[in-house]
């Protein structure tokens, strides 16, 4: 198959081309209005998004000031534990060591590459106060495993739901809920490449506990409750009015773009099946797949990274290195060979191309080289 002329790891300029009309008319409404700090847009998108998740909403800058303000809501104390992934974006971990927090790191599932829950329990001590899942490149966590453990020891549960707005957790009863409102609190981001992706920066919590909503919106507006009347230590952490409106609009077609990148994650699957050696992204009953990654699994990575590089296809690896082995992490003392699988995966895992807007001559195209690499090999 001949190479399309250009193949984009993540196309947004072809997605906003989509809808153009639309965020330059809400962008153009916000300058009108001159609102541009809190207010109307951020108002209007926080109360859209609640109903789309079924909980409240607040938005802040970005999604680490989320985790931030989410455990400085919670009130943790210097020395606390939590419980969570050395597999993951640094942020999760970044916001426990800024707070005084310590990480506890177990590992992760082979397949899912998500938190492995049957180790959870064993790494609870008494000063444990919380467990902080990630739901990895879009597919959940196990939440009713987590939340039945985090029960039975009183433990908060804080989801990094970066990486999975629009997924949705299946409860053995057929329950549904969207991933980020299963827990005490849910994080995401909006960075422009998320599934819900603004033109900067952005980050929103979801709680269905109003008090905590309320101590969580006070926190990020420099503990304010009152105008100019400080109950508690805050920081400053907001979402813009005018990428608030673009996120709105945005919002509408969440589900829609949800399925696009779950239609080129089946046409990955299907032309990738059966190759000897390649790991195709496991599914589980529990939770649907938004795809914000479609990562494969090989003991060839490096290889098959430079090969589909010579043939104009971008791919990423999604962590080159394990959080408890980061030279800024050295201090918790953990060592090589203590999270075996986490370690692996930083050896073997690479993201393919997955966006809204790929055509099925860029699908055949990047299927074809990786199906070309195993046979010449």
């Amino acid at each position: 198959m001949s190479k399309p002329s250009i193949i984009h790891m993540v196309d947004l300029y072809g997605q906003y081309f989509r809808i153009k009309d639309e965020i330059d008319t809400a962008i153009q409404d916000v300058i009108r209005s001159s609102v541009f700090i809190k207010g109307g847009k951020v108002n209007e998108f926080e109360d859209h998004l609640s109903k789309y998740l079924e909980a409240g909403v607040i938005a802040c800058g970005n999604g680490t000031d989320a985790l931030q303000l989410a455990f400085m809501a919670l009130e943790l104390q210097p020395g606390d534990e939590v419980i969570t992934t050395p597999f993951t974006f640094v942020a999760t971990a970044e916001v426990l060591a800024l707070l005084g927090l310590k990480p506890v790191f177990t590992d992760v599932c082979p397949d899912t590459f998500n938190m492995d829950v049957s180790a959870i329990e064993a790494a609870i001590t008494p000063r444990t106060k919380a467990i902080l899942p990630v739901h990895l490149f879009g597919q959940s966590a196990d939440m009713e495993s987590i939340n039945a453990i985090a029960e039975k020891h009183n433990l908060f549960i804080v989801e990094d739901a970066a990486q999975s707005l629009g997924t949705e957790y299946i409860f053995r009863n057929g329950e549904k809920k969207k991933s980020g409102a299963v827990g005490t609190i849910g994080c995401t981001s909006f960075f422009p490449s998320k599934n819900l992706g603004a033109f900067g920066d952005g980050g929103a919590l979801f709680t269905s506990d109003e008090a905590l909503a309320a101590r969580i919106r006070s926190i990020a507006n420099h503990g304010m409750k009152v105008r100019y009347y400080y109950d508690r230590i805050g920081v400053n952490s907001r979402l813009d009015s005018i990428q608030a409106a673009i996120l709105d609009v945005k919002l509408k077609y969440l589900d829609q773009y949800v399925a696009l990148r779950q239609a080129v994650a089946y046409w990955y699957d299907t032309r990738l099946a059966g190759i000897d050696g390649l790991q195709l992204p496991e599914r589980v009953s529990y939770s649907t797949h938004s795809f914000h990654q479609y990562t494969i699994r090989t003991g060839k990575r490096d290889q098959l990274q430079e090969f589909l590089k010579s043939k104009g296809i971008p791919s990423m690896v999604y962590y080159p290195k394990a959080i408890h082995l980061q030279e800024a992490y050295r201090y918790l003392a953990y060592r090589e060979g203590d999270f075996p699988v986490a370690e692996a995966l930083t050896r073997e895992v690479l993201s393919l191309p997955m966006h809204t807007e790929m055509d099925e001559g860029q699908l055949g195209y990047i299927s074809d080289a990786v199906r070309d690499f195993y046979n010449s090999r």
